[in-house]
């Protein structure tokens, strides 16, 4: 039995909620049970330096948790520079996000995509990837509106989940106890039914092919299921 009562290829509830902020160009707040993101995305008129005169666009992503996202507070990373855990999240998110955007279509302009984890209970990397991709279509949205660009250089929807061994079993979106006693922990991300980044590892026993594609079979799952989500929050 999982602490939460959830059946092993059962997600936990998802909301998204749209347009959560006055300023962003696009955001949203991802709840997915008691982890919650807020995600914003900003236009900005001009690619990175290294992309001048390519015509190419670019999506980045930065990420952070408030102090007492957490059960005991954190020092800010303002004060105190940001962890290699923060680095390699927002990483992730980024080359996530960019695996399902035209960047040529995007125009050489860039497209920052905030996640602050108000709220976390496990999986906030994926729910800032879920999250940050509706974000990001909803500034999108407003470029086509505004005939800045012509076509929707969005391809496919992004969306992650966590799926891990728990008990010796084989479970979908694992929370914070499951993932703190898991023995085997895994972050799925996909778009339009492909891989984009698998990250997995043994925290406690190694496991088999058949177990990665039992976890696999549940991430498909999963994916599926918030990339109903995304579509149906962006309209």
């Amino acid at each position: 039995m999982r602490p939460s009562g959830r059946q092993i290829n059962e997600m936990r509830k998802v909301i998204i909620e749209t347009n959560v902020t006055m300023h962003a160009e696009g955001s949203c707040l991802i709840k997915c049970g008691n982890t919650h993101v807020l995600c914003t995305a900003t236009i900005e008129d001009k690619a990175p330096p290294f992309l001048k005169n390519t015509g190419l666009g670019w999506v980045t992503a930065e990420y952070g948790m408030l102090p007492r996202a957490t059960n005991t507070r954190m020092r800010r990373e303002a004060k105190n520079g940001q962890s290699g855990r923060t680095q390699e999240i927002q990483r992730l998110i980024g080359r996530s996000l960019r695996a399902g955007v035209d960047r040529v279509a995007l125009g050489e302009r860039q497209i920052v995509i905030d996640c602050d984890v108000i709220q976390a209970d496990g999986g906030t990397r994926c729910a800032s990837v879920t999250g940050g991709w509706v974000a990001l279509k909803l500034a999108v949205q407003k470029l086509i509106k505004a005939g800045v660009i012509i076509s929707d250089p969005l391809i496919d929807p992004v969306a992650a989940i966590s799926c891990g061994i728990y008990a010796g079993q084989e479970v979908l979106d694992l929370d914070y106890p499951e993932d703190s006693e898991a023995g085997v922990d895994g972050n799925f991300v996909m778009t339009g039914g492909r891989l984009v980044e698998v990250q997995m590892s043994a925290e406690g026993s190694t496991f088999s092919r058949a177990q990665m594609d039992g976890l696999l079979g549940l991430a498909e799952k999963g994916v599926a299921e918030l990339t109903a989500l995304q579509l149906a929050a962006v309209g």
